[in-house]
This record gives C-alpha cells, sequence and structure tokens, in this order.
C-alpha cells in the first residue's frame, strides 16, 4: 500500500499567503521523513481555498528538497495550460528528479481562470480529450505536429524523457475523474484515475470498474487493467481519541471552506450550489481515516479491500496550523503505516 500526503496549500482565515505555502513545503519534508511514498500538490487560481497556482513549479521546489519522496501535481489544469508547455515541464521534472515526478491533470471547472489565461469556456466544455491526447503525445513521441485548436509544424521533443532515464519510462500521467465521461477517457487511455475526497468507497469503487470495462473495450492488456495505480484522495487526522481528532477538523475546516468556496467566480455567471461547509466536513471524517491509529488503518485497508485501490492521498493539513500538521504527518508515518503492513 502506498500512502501519501495531499496539499492543498490551504489558507485558513486570518493567515496570509505565506503561511500555506511555508506549511505545504514543510509538509513535504516531513512527510519523507515519515516514511510516506509520496505527495500531491492541488493548483487554484485567484482563491483562498488553496494559494498555489502552478503545481508544477511547487513540485519542482520539493523535488529538491527532498531524495525519494514521488511528487505529483493534483492537478495541474489542463484548459488552462497549453498542453506543450506543460508536458516539457513534466519531462524536465521527470528527468532531473530521476523519475519521481507524477503528472496529474484534470479539466478543473468553469471559472474566471479561463477568461484570465485566454482559453474560454471551450476549453473547460469540450477541449479537455483534445489537450490530453496532445500532452500525451509530447510524452511518448520523439517529434509532434499540432491540429485542432493547437496547429503547428511537427518539431522535435526535446528534453525527451524516454532518452534520457534507464528504461525510456516517460512520466506517470494520472487523471481526475469526476464523472463518466472522464472516467471512460482515462479507461480508454489506460491513464490511472485520482478520485476525489467527496466520494465515499462505493462510489469510487463503481469509478474503478467503469474505468476497467473502457480499458478493456479499447484493447489494454489485462494485467495493464488489473494493475492500474489509481488514486484515492482523502482526509486524515489523527488523535488519541476520535472525537479529539473530529473536533480539530470541526474547529478548523468550515472556516476554510466556507471563504474558500464562495471565492470562486464562474466565468459565464452561472449559478452554483455550494456545500454546507460544516456537513461537507462531517461527512469527510465519516468516509476517510480520522480517528486512533487502529481506526485509521482500518479504514484505508477496508478502502483498499472495497476499491481495489492501494494509493492514497491524505489531506493532513486540515486543522491549519502548522506543528498540528506536522504532528499529524509523523503519527501517520509512526502510527498508521505499520498497521498496515
Amino acid at each position: 500500500m502506498h500512502v501519501g500526503s495531499f496539499i492543498v496549500a490551504a489558507q485558513f482565515p486570518g493567515q496570509g499567503h505565506g503561511e500555506p505555502l511555508h506549511r505545504a513545503v514543510r509538509s513535504a519534508e516531513v512527510a519523507e521523513e515519515a516514511g510516506l511514498a509520496e505527495v500531491w500538490l492541488a493548483e487554484h487560481h485567484f482563491v483562498p481555498y488553496g494559494v498555489c497556482p502552478s503545481a508544477v513549479t511547487l513540485a519542482a521546489t520539493l523535488l529538491g528538497r527532498t531524495r525519494r519522496l514521488r511528487v505529483g501535481t493534483a492537478v495541474s489544469v489542463l484548459p488552462t495550460a497549453h498542453p506543450v508547455a506543460l508536458g516539457e515541464q513534466a519531462a524536465l521534472l521527470h528527468i532531473t528528479s530521476g523519475g519521481r515526478f507524477s503528472l496529474g491533470v484534470g479539466r478543473g471547472g468553469p471559472w474566471v481562470d479561463l477568461e484570465v489565461f485566454g482559453a474560454g469556456l471551450e476549453a473547460y466544455e469540450r477541449g479537455f480529450p483534445d489537450s490530453l491526447d496532445l500532452l500525451l503525445r509530447w510524452l511518448r513521441e520523439p517529434s509532434v505536429a499540432g491540429d485542432g485548436r493547437f496547429p503547428f509544424r511537427e518539431v522535435p521533443v526535446v528534453p525527451r524523457p524516454s532518452e534520457a532515464l534507464e528504461g525510456g519510462a516517460a512520466p506517470e500521467v494520472v487523471v481526475a475523474c469526476t464523472s463518466p465521461a472522464s472516467v471512460r477517457l482515462a479507461g480508454e487511455r489506460g491513464l490511472p484515475m485520482l478520485l476525489g475526497m467527496h466520494a465515499g468507497d462505493e462510489e469510487k469503487a463503481a469509478m474503478v470498474r467503469a474505468w476497467q470495462e473502457h480499458a478493456r473495450a479499447a484493447g489494454r492488456p489485462e494485467e495493464a487493467v488489473r494493475s492500474a495505480a489509481h488514486v484515492s484522495a482523502g482526509l486524515c487526522q489523527i488523535a488519541d481519541r476520535p472525537e479529539d481528532a473530529r473536533e480539530t477538523l470541526l474547529k478548523s475546516m468550515p472556516g476554510w471552506l466556507k471563504q474558500g468556496l464562495a471565492a470562486h467566480v464562474t466565468v459565464d455567471g452561472r449559478v452554483r450550489a455550494m456545500r454546507d461547509p460544516h456537513a461537507y466536513t462531517e461527512m469527510l471524517c465519516q468516509l476517510h481515516p480520522v480517528g486512533t491509529p487502529r481506526l485509521c488503518a482500518d479504514r484505508l485497508a477496508a478502502t483498499a479491500e472495497r476499491t481495489g485501490i492501494r494509493r492514497f492521498a491524505l489531506l493532513t493539513e486540515g486543522s491549519g496550523d502548522l506543528a498540528a500538521t506536522e504532528e499529524n504527518l509523523r503519527r501517520l508515518g509512526g502510527e498508521v503505516l505499520p498497521r498496515l503492513v
């Protein structure tokens, strides 16, 4: 089982922009010290929900600060980036880190980001598959020509990942999936999924089954279908008593969620429903490893059994406090991971 940390760089009420970014960097260092396998970095623009606007840039920082840890983006928002530019960055991080970088990509939302970066609503509503395919070609082929939304003459791929590392492997690409369409897209291309915190075990298990059906229909090898390294995002808070872990999160997370979620602005003025922050925190505490070390280990093992997913990205910064986050990570590594062997 591979357990990692999901770093949002959340700006909690009363904090400036520097505090969550410092916490993000320090969290990765402590995650490596604690024996976690990987960290995954969120990307957001113009909102306090998360103050990291470039997951690949933060990944570069963290790859330089660590020696063993795998670092991934969760996710780089593809509609607001040129696929070739993102592919070049991914190849660079993959090569210079010795293969420790994973590129997670997603469609994002219909936010004002699309206006600011000039992508437009079309890139969000219909452009994701073409962008993903161009990105994959860039990471796998010696030269690439563009068409459709990205027309350009054939150019060489430099640096080419498959030529720079022993074994010739390209960077891992993971797709954030929240809908049947995105599950089908990932399955047909044989790309592992990143499944969100809001989904429970039964929903994630159904998405894995659907992914397998699409992958088989697309002719993917059975071994590749069965061994796909999907990632389950979740929440983790450890305490000696379950009620203490829940109380920590219920004191801190609703305020962060309220100001963070409310700050999202749609690009076209469409009306959106916002989750109740307290109820959402309560739901996350029910779904994920929140409680004693034994309870947390049991919950992770149960999710793995029900879904077949053995790779986890757990948000450990839910207290909003650096010292508490560090303690949470150390307990995850020292008291939970040994129970999962």
